[in-house]
């Protein structure tokens, strides 16, 4: 893939293969980018006297690339070629390419060729190159350089604005506060920046774009439809434009760069004194605490008690752990001070700091080096003084301990010796004897060091003049005397014991090989029988497979365990073959054991027979796991569809209540068929009820294979039959408000999309407030009375809140024509028409109502001609109808309905069949509000 490269040696540029990238990722991009570097190549061509239109096709002869680059860099390129032959425009291009590699930028697989064939990409990397250098490369903020530089000059302009927070040079500008926080922060007067608003980006951009071009003489370089329209705007395109801005404010900035210079001189000079006064206070403060310090140091009066040293050295390691390691610290830290002040000094140009006299540096390391000299020889004497003292008291105390164990080991001692039990013992007595003997005489050679050590100790007491010498020597002498008899009597018993040990040594040995095997075998079938018998409780197949897999494996060792049986009891046997031929005296048992052989082979039987109930136990177990997992499958299977399928009736319900689709009758049919379906769905809800009621028979608590429960599908099927017929009669209750009140399909489609405007919560609710601002979008100018009298009738309950079914009644009111029972009997003084003169008055209605403010003096400035006809049928004396005029004005079934249901007239002037239509009036509608 082609692509080019530019490199400098301040590498201010990203790698190339990012450029391909964009161009290849996002095509709008390269729109945002050739809008951006024509209008900036513009911006510079307009000062000679031109511009281009299309900046791959007015490149191409190299003509303005040549007066482009003399433009920006106030330099004469070579004499271009005039020629119109594609090799005389390839050698303007060349020479417009050789100029800008001379400026220290390397081109790589850019060639003249390309531009001159109006290669899109390779022109726009072209005047990318050119735009780095001259106008981002000499860019430089606080030590930092190009790109990073000028990130760094418009985060430090943008700072003091909150709600900009520039990173990048892509969406960071998206909203436009970044472009007018630039302006605002050089020219304030231009902008007025607290009316803008972060949720209106066109606006922003349009206003930073417009000012810049018509105050900053900033070409307008992109649109900005262009940058909020794209998810990313294009990184170069934008960095083009800031540039322009940095530019544009470049004296602002030199003028912000002197005062922090001055600044910044002041600064280092206030520290610099702040560090001389540090120092010589830090000084003088260590060389007093050294100076009275050094005396304590230097007394080496000894005391005479452990207890007087040791307080001593304990007075020193508090002078060690608490008060010498701060003035450690303050002596690191005075050097670093003097160091980083000279050091500061001098990169400053400023003479070297020189400390009082007595406080140099070298002056305060040569007081402490004679304070850790004395500290050092101050040590060593207290402990030597301790070490000796410590030596004498350890040594008594050490030599009074040893000797009182000793003296106590051997207490009792001498009796046991001389002792002849072993004339009377049996052979297992015998063999314990010896053991004990044997014992006794491991303890006495382990004994022989302490009396070596207590005849040492006693030594070095003397050899230091131990003031209680001659008491210690005494009692090492009676211990020596001691010590030498318990070897003589020693040596004799063992002599006696060894000589009986002979006889029975072969049946103590079985005895003792019967024992050690006899034990853990019989251990081993202990824990078989309770393991064997242990009752167990799984909920699982893989619980009880792991039960299964143990018992297996146990069983695998039964006939190694049978031979260890057989061995122990040969052990046995052998003993009783030993006894019959020598005709040893056996009295007792086995001393190392009370297992016998008759012990053994019970248990062992009683293992064998309970192997098989433990098979038949796990198997019944494996069986019913089996069971219980099958249930737990089949039950989650059909969860697992039947929950999914109830949470999306749902939500397809609430979008059909919603949503505006055909007319009411359409969404009722539509509903309809929804309850259908659900009704439909019943049979398998029931099976899931059949599957749970086996899981609680099976006692199964858990189900690994699906989240929901019964409890769960029981709710969600409640509340889904609950939502279709709630949503049904919703829709009837509107149809019939429709058909009542007279109002059309696209009257009720404004009103459900007024009332889902305003429910913001989307809950079918309106609160109060939403409410309000409907009437307002629809037209009502009402004050809080009348507001409040509306929400008396839309919210009879004061909970808050306007549901649909009452919005719709109350704007049915509002628009709808509708009969009132004074319109009727009206009606019906009409078709009795022969008992008054109708058109008498309305011709006095009519005259009435041609009086200027006539409607007005009557309260009523929207009365109507008809209703006041209306009003003065109604007041006129005679309020009956006969039965044969009914017949005659109204349909046969509704003149009989009318004659079935009116009392007879009982008025002044009443005639046969005269019947009385206001009390009919008055139980149609109820009293007449006229």
């Amino acid at each position: 893939m082609d692509h080019y490269d530019s490199q400098q040696t301040n590498d201010y540029m990203q790698p190339e293969e990012d450029w391909d990238r964009d161009l290849l990722l996002d095509p709008a991009w390269e729109k945002q980018q050739r809008k951006t570097f024509t209008a900036w190549c513009n911006s510079h061509l307009r000062k000679a006297g031109t511009q281009i239109e299309n900046i791959e096709e007015d490149f191409r002869d190299g003509l303005k690339l040549m007066l482009l680059l003399e433009v920006i860099s106030g330099e004469r390129l070579a004499k271009p070629e005039r020629g119109k032959m594609r090799v005389h425009k390839i050698s303007n291009v060349n020479k417009a390419l050789d100029f800008i590699a001379s400026k220290g930028v390397k081109l790589v697989s850019i060639g003249a060729e390309e531009i001159v064939d109006g290669n899109v990409k390779m022109t726009l990397g072209m005047i990318w190159t050119i735009i780095l250098r001259f106008a981002i490369q000499d860019i430089s903020v606080e030590e930092t350089s190009a790109k990073e530089g000028l990130l760094l000059w418009c985060q430090r302009k943008t700072a003091p604005y909150k709600n900009v927070n520039i990173q990048n040079f892509h969406i960071s500008w998206k909203d436009g506060l970044g472009f007018c926080a630039l302006i605002h922060r050089h020219r304030p007067e231009l902008i007025d920046y607290g009316k803008l608003r972060k949720d209106d980006p066109l606006t922003n951009l349009n206003t930073a774009f417009d000012v810049a071009e018509k105050y900053l003489d900033i070409p307008k370089m992109l649109d900005a439809e262009d940058i909020v329209g794209t998810a990313r705007p294009d990184e170069k395109a934008i960095m083009t434009y800031v540039s322009s801005f940095y530019h544009a404010f470049s004296g602002a900035q030199k003028a912000e760069t002197a005062a922090n210079r001055i600044c910044k001189v002041l600064a280092v000079n206030q520290e610099n004194e702040q560090l001389m006064e540090d120092y010589e206070k830090l000084a003088s403060d260590l060389l007093e605490w050294i100076r009275r310090t050094i005396p304590w140091l230097e007394n080496r009066v000894p005391e005479n008690t452990m207890h007087a040293m040791q307080q001593k050295l304990e007075d020193f390691r508090d002078y060690r752990r608490l008060h010498k390691p701060p003035k450690v610290q303050e002596k690191c830290q005075l050097e670093i001070n003097f160091n980083t002040l000279q050091t500061k000094l001098r990169l400053s140009n400023r003479p070297a700091f020189m400390p009082s006299e007595g406080r140099m540096v070298s002056d305060i390391n040569n007081a402490w080096g004679c304070l850790e000299q004395v500290e050092k020889g101050y040590e060593e004497w207290l402990l030597n003084e301790i070490r000796r003292l410590e030596r004498l008291d350890h040594l008594a105390e050490k030599f009074r301990q040893k000797a009182s164990i000793h003296e106590a080991w051997t207490d009792g001692k001498e009796a046991m010796l001389r002792q002849k039990d072993y004339e009377t013992a049996t052979l297992s007595e015998i063999k314990a004897l010896l053991k004990k003997h044997e014992a006794f005489e491991s303890d006495l050679a382990a004994h022989q060091d302490r009396v070596e050590q207590i005849a040492a100790i006693a030594q070095e007491l003397n050899e230091l003049d131990y003031y209680d010498s001659p008491s210690v020597n005494a009692r090492c002498q009676k211990i020596c005397d001691q010590w030498d008899n318990l070897g003589a009597l020693t040596q004799k018993r063992r002599e006696a014991l060894e000589r009986t040990e002979k006889l029975l040594e072969t049946i103590d040995q079985l005895y003792l090989e019967y024992a050690k095997r006899a034990a853990p075998f019989n251990n081993w079938m202990e824990g078989a029988m309770e393991d064997l018998q242990d009752t167990f409780i799984v909920h699982t197949i893989e619980e009880i497979q792991g039960l299964t897999t143990a018992h297996e494996q146990f069983k695998a060792t039964l006939p190694d365990a049978d031979k260890e049986r057989l061995a122990i009891l040969g052990i046995h046997n052998e003993v009783s073959k030993i006894v019959q031929t020598y005709h040893v005296n056996m009295a007792g048992t086995n001393p190392y054991t009370t297992i016998t052989p008759q012990e053994i082979n019970g248990k062992w039987d009683h293992v064998r027979q309970l192997v098989p109930r433990r098979d038949q136990a796990l198997t019944e177990e494996h069986a019913r796991q089996q069971h219980n997992e099958r249930l737990r499958k089949q039950f989650g299977a059909q969860a697992n569809v039947i929950g999914p399928w109830i949470q999306t009736k749902m939500e397809e319900i609430g979008r059909i209540s919603i949503e505006m689709h055909g007319t009411l009758e359409d969404q009722l049919s539509h509903l309809r068929q929804y309850e259908k379906s659900i009704v439909n769905y019943k049979p398998k809800i029931d099976q899931l009820e059949g599957d749970h009621q086996l899981i609680q028979e099976a006692l199964i608590f858990d189900n690994k294979h699906t989240n929901y429960t019964m409890e769960h599908i029981r709710v969600g099927w409640e509340q889904l039959l609950t939502t279709i017929a709630r949503t049904i009669n919703e829709v009837e209750n509107q149809i019939l408000t429709r058909d009542a009140k007279g109002i059309s399909q696209e009257q009720m489609n404004e009103f459900r999309a007024s009332f889902n405007h305003f429910d913001r919560k989307k809950t079918g609710m309106m609160d109060t407030d939403d409410f309000r601002a409907c009437l307002i979008s629809m037209g009502y100018n009402m004050g809080e009375a009348e507001f409040a009298r509306i929400m008396s009738i839309v919210d009879p309950n004061r909970l808050g809140v306007v549901t649909f079914q009452a919005f719709i009644d109350f704007m049915s009111r509002e628009t709808a024509d509708t009969d009132t029972a004074d319109q009727v009997m009206a009606s019906f003084k009409i078709l009795a028409g022969d008992k008054f003169q109708e058109g008498g008055i309305m011709q006095t209605a009519r005259a009435a109502f041609t009086r200027p403010g006539f409607a007005a003096v009557l309260g009523h400035p929207a009365l109507r001609l008809l209703d006041f006809a209306t009003v003065l049928i109604t007041l006129s004396p005679q309020n009956y109808i006969t039965v044969d005029e009914l017949r005659r004005e109204l349909p046969p079934d509704q003149a009989e309905y009318c004659i079935a249901r009116m009392a007879p007239y009982t008025g002044p002037d009443s005639v046969p069949g005269a019947l009385d239509y206001m009390s009919f009036s008055t139980a149609l509608y109820g009293e007449s509000d006229l």
